[in-house]
């Protein structure tokens, strides 16, 4: 079928080609001819408008023509390519994962300028995320655009059912996208975006151990179905553990997770998904300093099927149902190995649930999007919720203890966006109308606005509004023990996030500056109210204004010079200030004044000699609240084969001794070599 090339240019030709995201903004409309390239969008780019093939070896494939046109993604609801986009979202692909010294996701999101990543341990088992300035229950993580947070509480959100080998790229979207993602992206999205087109039948395995007893496995597959039917297959699981760098931070965790991918036409496409992971880890001192023998046993279930009925080339119209299912299982013990309710254990048992319906149709005036979405949150739990009759308390599974209370809200959503494009100019606006029974039924709007100009193929610019809203979690709500005390009359925190910025691209050159100002009211803060406080309370702490810039400068020069040894050279800054105003007493703030005032970033990937090559990662930054700026240095050293990839590598080079919460000194060097191999079926 004859397919219109949307904006053609001439043929662009060259040896190698940048293994970034962006790199598409600097041959969208030409014909490609490479030799060295990994393809991923700036945001969920479907595989229908990309022919590519990836490997962890350069010039794997053999100067193969490769066009890229009209790229999908979707930064509004309604598809648009990477060119027409009012979005700039950040990409972690899976060569800029290979290439850092990092073990798990919460490692890969510290390369980014933006985001701040608190830990209490290694591998990423008690983590914390957030963006620009906000706290950890401020952002929405998707996995493979479905929902996967937590309402419970944000520092459970990170327990994610997928492994880094299974993952095609990580797109980052900074600031308020209610009418994108929903209400809980209130400071922005983390989406993980995981291999679904096979390019074959591959099998694949992991195996490296290290310091402080760590060691891990895992194995994994990806299935290519008959072109005229169309369907791929792909699974993983893995178990890693640790007796940790830390006091009281030993783990053990596991995970198992597949997708399917079904195209039986060209007219219509199933996908699905299904997650688990579990893990059991001391948790230091998790929710108070004065307990550092904490412990957590966490699982999360996920489940989806979306459909996706449209024209034959996906432009025109598209009708996309879905469902979902998370499950959330946690067992905490205030002291390690004490039980009943009097000692601070707690059990919680929550499901959420729900239902999507989107459509979007292009016409002369542009590309109108309509939709909806039904979510249900049910938690039964010994703290969390309303108490139950005691004709209603249900067994927990592994104890003689019952929940006795019970949490539920249900959320409703509407949408409405149009989208305009003209030459260079994009305008996308829309408004989301939210409705919880968690308040008072009634329907809230937060309406957006995108805008970019691109006056050529090397600029863009662009600007944006969105409102947004956060219910508080039920740990917010209803926390009461020896270190905390919630407060079920707590009101949703609200803002409105404005942010320009623009993008620069050359070949050999990425800039990136973007500014944004964050106006925040009624928001959720844990606190001393007084010097002599011995609890902190969930607290409206008034309004609070986040504001700042960044800068992310990239250099590909093997983009320029062909034999160059240095594959990336990478610097990026980040600066917030913030403005507290409030009429309550505060004596000391637990997540939200905490923030990171300063940021920086930098990365060198190089070849060493034949297959061997080196990245060094260097991050320095400044918190707020009485905490001392510190400096870490990573390496990773690895031999890059086609079938396989042998690697070492250090966390905390300098063996730094370092904070990113209060009370909980991070591990040292920490050392771990392996292994992975791709085997050909």
């Amino acid at each position: 079928m004859s397919k219109k090339t949307f904006n053609k240019r001439s043929a662009l030709r060259f040896t190698h080609f940048t293994r970034h995201g962006y790199a598409l903004f600097s041959c969208l409309g030409k014909e490609v001819l490479v030799g060295t390239l990994s393809v991923a969008t700036l945001t969920y780019a479907k595989a229908d408008g990309i022919s590519t093939k990836t490997s962890l070896v350069p010039d794997s494939l053999g100067h193969q023509e490769v066009k890229l046109d009209e790229v999908q993604i979707t930064g509004s609801r309604a598809p648009l390519t990477a060119l027409q986009s009012a979005k700039i979202v950040a990409v972690i692909t899976k060569d800029d994962i290979h290439r850092a010294a990092v073990q798990t996701i919460n490692d890969v999101l510290k390369l980014a300028t933006g985001v701040d990543v608190r830990q209490r341990s290694g591998f990423g088992v008690q983590t914390d995320i957030s963006i620009n300035g906000g706290t950890f229950d401020q952002i929405t993580l998707l996995l493979n655009g479905v929902n996967i947070s937590n309402p419970q509480t944000g520092h459970n959100a990170s327990d994610f059912p997928v492994s880094l080998s299974d993952i095609e790229r990580i797109e980052v979207l900074e600031g308020g996208s209610a009418r994108v993602f929903g209400t809980s992206a209130f400071n922005g999205a983390i989406n993980i975006v995981t291999r679904q087109h096979a390019q074959g039948n591959i099998l694949h395995a992991k195996m490296e151990g290290g310091s402080f007893g760590s060691f891990g496995a895992e194995m994994g597959f990806e299935n290519g179905g008959k072109k005229q039917w169309g369907w791929n297959v792909t699974g993983s699981g893995g178990y890693s553990r640790s007796d940790g760098g830390t006091n009281n931070s030993d783990f053990e965790k596991g995970h198992a997770f597949a997708s399917l991918l079904l195209t039986p036409s060209n007219h219509f496409d199933v996908t699905g998904q299904w997650g688990w992971s579990h893990q059991n880890y001391g948790a230091n001192t998790f929710y108070s300093a004065k307990y550092n023998n904490q412990y957590e046993n966490t699982s999360h279930l996920i489940a989806s099927l979306n459909g996706n009925y449209h024209d034959a080339e996906g432009q025109r119209w598209g009708i996309k149902p879905g469902v979902f299912y998370n499950k959330f299982l946690d067992h905490y013990q205030l002291i390690r190995g004490q039980e009943g309710a009097k000692k601070g254990e707690n059990y919680h048992d929550l499901d959420v649930y729900g239902a999507s319906l989107n459509a979007y149709l292009k016409w002369e005036l542009g590309t109108t999007a309509i939709g909806g979405e039904v979510s249900h949150e049910n938690i039964y739990s010994t703290a969390y919720g309303k108490e139950l009759d005691e004709s209603d308390y249900r067994d927990i599974k592994g104890s003689d203890r019952q929940y006795t209370k019970r949490g539920k809200r249900t959320n409703t959503s509407l949408f409405l966006e149009h989208n305009i494009m003209v030459g260079g100019f994009t305008l996308s606006a829309g408004m989301l109308a939210s409705k919880n029974t968690g308040l008072d039924g009634d329907f809230r709007f937060y309406p957006g606005i995108d805008i970019s100009y691109r006056p050529n193929d090397n600029w863009k610019l662009y600007a944006s509004w969105n409102k947004a809203l956060r219910m508080p979690t039920y740990t917010d709500l209803y926390s009461s023990n020896v270190a905390q005390q919630g407060d079920p009359n707590l009101k949703p925190e609200k803002n409105s996030t404005f942010k320009a910025g623009t993008r620069f691209r050359t070949q050999g050159l990425e800039a990136l500056v973007s500014g944004f100002y964050a106006k925040g009211t009624d928001m959720i803060d844990w606190v001393y109210e007084s010097a002599t406080a011995t609890r902190y309370h969930a607290l409206n702490i008034g309004k609070l204004n986040n504001m700042g810039y960044s800068v992310d400068v990239a250099l590909h020069p093997q983009e320029v010079l062909n034999d160059c040894p240095f594959t990336l050279v990478k610097v990026g800054y980040a600066y917030i200030h913030q403005k507290h105003e409030t009429a309550a007493e505060i004596y000391k703030s637990l997540y939200a004044l905490e923030y990171l005032k300063h940021k920086f970033i930098a990365e060198i990937d190089h070849r060493i000699w034949s297959h061997l090559s080196a990245n060094w990662s260097l991050r320095w930054q400044q918190r707020m609240n009485g905490y001392h700026p510190y400096t870490k240095i990573d390496c990773k050293l690895r031999w890059d084969m086609p079938s396989y990839s042998l690697y070492v590598k250090a966390d905390n080079l300098t063996c730094h001794r370092y904070y990113d919460l209060a009370a909980v000194k991070q591990p040292g060097v920490w050392v771990m070599a392996g292994g992975n191999i791709n085997i050909n079926l």
